[in-house]
């Protein structure tokens, strides 16, 4: 049985993968772990919040989408993207396969130049309320 934040992991590789405005622009390079070939997204930190109820095991989940674009020491590349992951994410109705998703949510969006000076860094923000099954 996958954990909360495997579920989570997952559904949002897909929603990212399937969306026409992520993959014109990171084509399927969404990755967990070092990125190998730019533009791409990068699955970056998680925190987790438990809030159980009376008879409900529950948790918020912050996961940190990363995305990397190389446009000539500018950010616009990035923000782009950060806009796109926004847009795929913010506030969809998915369903997790093991446990209930409340609601999910964009919560911050930024973009950067990296400390390279090359490459477009966007971070975009995104927090789960789930329900563990």
């Amino acid at each position: 049985m996958a954990t909360p934040s495997e579920d989570l992991q997952k559904v949002v590789f897909e929603a990212l993968i399937a969306d026409p405005s992520v993959s014109a622009i990171v084509g399927d390079r969404i990755v967990d772990g070092r990125p190998d070939a730019y533009p791409c997204c990068t699955f970056g930190p998680r925190d987790t919040v438990f809030e159980d109820a009376e008879c409900i095991i529950g948790r918020t989940e912050t996961l940190q989408i990363d995305c990397w674009v190389v446009d000539g020491g500018r950010t616009r590349g990035a923000a782009a993207l950060a806009d796109a992951v926004k847009a795929a994410l913010h506030r969809q109705d998915f369903a997790l396969d093991t446990h209930a998703l409340v609601s999910l949510r964009v919560t911050a969006q930024r973009a950067f130049l990296d400390a390279d000076g090359l490459t477009g860094h966007g971070v975009v923000t995104i927090e789960a309320d789930i329900e563990e099954l």
